[in-house]
């Protein structure tokens, strides 16, 4: 999830110029299986997201209309629906007020881990994705540790100093239940 959270932050501080909020909910079962949420709002920003739907395009990048967007993130809930060790795949999409939640269960924090690198591949252009073959989750059977990979934390030095006080304004909050 760190490679969205930090993809949807460069987006945010390229196109948006105002806030997010991200809540990333893990919690993990005694025997590795859990739940998912996941949560990226945006209400704060939704005047400014809305005109950026009304263009055509925004820095010689095409903008999606709101079918196609709710056309995405739909195939991307049946990607990952379908995947081995992953459940009951749920997205709630709000385009009036662009807040979207995801959640879904797993049998293990690998089987999210790969569900979620497998689509997020299948949807990239670029299939060679060095982050995506990063561990960000890791758990032992009593602990989960978390990471940021490290070519994220690498591409923020070639962030303006602009764009870094604008990514100060959002928020990411990161909850682990067990």
């Amino acid at each position: 999830m760190k490679f969205w959270t930090f993809s949807l932050l460069l987006f945010c501080t390229a196109f948006l110029n105002s806030c997010i909020e991200l809540v990333d909910d893990i919690k993990i079962n005694n025997d590795g299986s859990g739940t998912l949420k996941y949560t990226i709002n945006l209400s704060s920003s939704k005047v400014k997201v809305t005109s950026i739907l009304a263009l055509d395009s925004i820095n010689g990048i095409r903008v999606p209309s709101i079918s196609e967007l709710n056309n995405r993130i739909s195939e991307f809930q049946k990607k990952l629906d379908a995947k081995s060790g992953i459940s009951n795949v749920t997205v709630e999409s709000d385009f009036e007020n662009f807040v979207f939640k995801l959640r879904c269960d797993f049998t293990s924090v690998t089987a999210l881990q790969t569900a979620i690198k497998e689509v997020v591949r299948d949807e990239l252009r670029d299939k060679n994705v060095p982050e995506l073959d990063a561990i960000w989750l890791n758990w032992d059977g009593q602990k989960l540790v978390r990471s940021i990979p490290e070519i994220s934390v690498k591409k923020t030095t070639e962030f303006q100093q602009e764009d870094i006080a604008l990514l100060k304004q959002g928020t990411y909050t990161s909850i682990t239940r067990s």
